[in-house]
C-alpha cells in the first residue's frame, strides 16, 4: 500500500501535507530500527494499519483551527501525527508513559517539521490542561479508559460534536460499552475506507 491510498480518500491534502505523508514511512523505518516502536510486519503495512487507521478520526470530527487535542498513549505517535499532519492549525499534545516511544514521536514530528506537535513522557493523569478533544488507539476497556481523561474537557465546544473522546477501537465492542456504563456513539470506518482492515474499525465518540 502507498501513499496513493490516503489521497484517494483525502484528496484535498496541500503539496506540504502530501510531502509529510510521503515522508512518514522513511521516518518510522529510520527510527523503529533503533527504538522498536511499531512490529516489524506492520511497518511494511504503515499506510492502512497506522496512518489511514489513525485519520479515520478525521472522517469522524474535522478539527477546527485554535483547537486543542490531547492524545493519550500515543505510542509511535499514533494517531497523534498523522492528524497534526491534516489539521495544521490545531494543537496536539502527545503523551505516553514509555519515554523511548515519545522519543521516536518528538523525533519524526522534527522531522516533518510539524510545529503544532508536543509531546511528553507522562501518564493521561498526569496531564494538568483542558483540551476540545482527547484521542486515543485501542491502550486499553473503555472502563479503565475514561477515568484517567475525566475532566479534561474544556467547557465550551465549537466544533460538530461536543467537546470528547474519540477512540479508536476494533471488533465487537457490545460488551465493553455495556461495562463502562457510558453513552457512547459508533462510527464504522468501514463506510469511509474499503479495505478489508478497517471492516471491524470503528471510531467511538464519548461527550466529556
Amino acid at each position: 500500500m502507498t501513499s496513493d491510498t490516503v489521497f484517494k480518500y483525502f484528496p484535498d491534502l496541500t503539496a506540504q501535507q502530501r510531502t509529510q505523508i510521503e515522508q512518514l514511512p522513511e521516518l518510522y523505518n529510520l527510527w523503529n530500527s533503533q527504538i522498536n516502536v511499531i512490529s516489524r510486519k506492520d511497518i511494511d503495512l504503515l499506510y492502512e494499519r497506522h496512518v489511514l487507521h489513525s485519520i479515520g478520526i478525521a472522517k469522524v470530527m474535522p478539527f477546527l483551527q485554535g483547537e486543542s487535542v490531547l492524545d493519550v498513549g500515543t505510542g509511535g505517535g499514533f494517531p497523534g501525527i498523522p492528524l497534526a499532519i491534516l489539521f495544521p492549525e490545531t494543537s496536539f499534545y502527545l503523551v505516553d508513559s514509555i519515554g523511548k516511544k515519545i522519543k521516536v514521536v518528538q523525533e519524526v514530528a522534527k522531522g516533518l517539521g510539524l510545529t503544532n506537535v508536543r509531546a511528553s513522557h507522562l501518564r493521561a493523569e498526569q496531564v494538568d490542561e483542558k483540551f476540545d478533544f482527547v484521542v486515543s488507539r485501542a491502550v486499553t476497556q473503555l472502563k479503565d479508559f475514561y477515568p484517567w481523561i475525566r475532566g479534561k474537557f474544556k467547557k465550551e465546544s465549537k466544533n460538530i460534536l461536543p467537546n470528547g473522546l474519540l477512540y479508536l477501537k476494533g471488533g465487537n465492542l457490545e460488551q465493553e460499552i455495556k461495562e463502562s456504563g457510558l453513552k457512547v456513539t459508533q462510527y464504522y470506518l468501514k463506510e469511509y475506507f474499503t479495505e478489508e482492515f478497517f471492516e471491524t474499525k470503528q471510531v467511538i465518540y464519548v461527550k466529556g
